[in-house]
């Protein structure tokens, strides 16, 4: 859980150790997090990025509160912060958010988490408030 772990100690405990130069240049892995973690992580002050990689329609339909939508314009401010900033990615079941993780993992970023389930667990188990679709 990320009550008393910083992202930033979270991603490092997860990562294998390097035995020689091949196996630095390696991307870091990807953590992969419930959203009971999520929302432990958000209700720290830790200093993150949350990231929503559905559609403006599906957003109109459900939404958590912090996530920003990943349009071009965010994809651009993103792509400019330094590759520690923990970047948390979400969208309707973990599959986009996945694979837009990996993007960003491929580009050098080294603290990197999928939400597991998506909003659609968030509503499931977190806040029933937000709509399922």
């Amino acid at each position: 859980m990320f009550g008393e772990v910083k992202l930033e100690e979270q991603a490092r405990t997860n990562q294998p150790t390097t035995d020689g130069d091949s196996d630095a240049r390696k991307p870091s892995p990807l953590v992969q997090i419930s959203v009971l973690e999520l929302e432990a992580l958000m209700n720290d002050d830790a200093i993150r990025e949350l990231v929503d990689v559905r559609t403006e329609g599906e957003r109109a339909i459900a939404t958590i509160d912090g996530f920003r939508l990943l349009d071009e314009a965010e994809h651009d401010r993103l792509t400019g912060l330094d590759v520690e900033t923990p970047l948390v990615f979400l969208c309707h079941h973990g599959i986009r958010s996945q694979q837009a993780a990996e993007y960003f993992r491929q580009r050098g970023f080294q603290n990197l988490y999928n939400v597991q389930g998506g909003i659609d667990a968030w509503s499931q188990f977190v806040d029933g408030t937000v709509p399922r679709y």
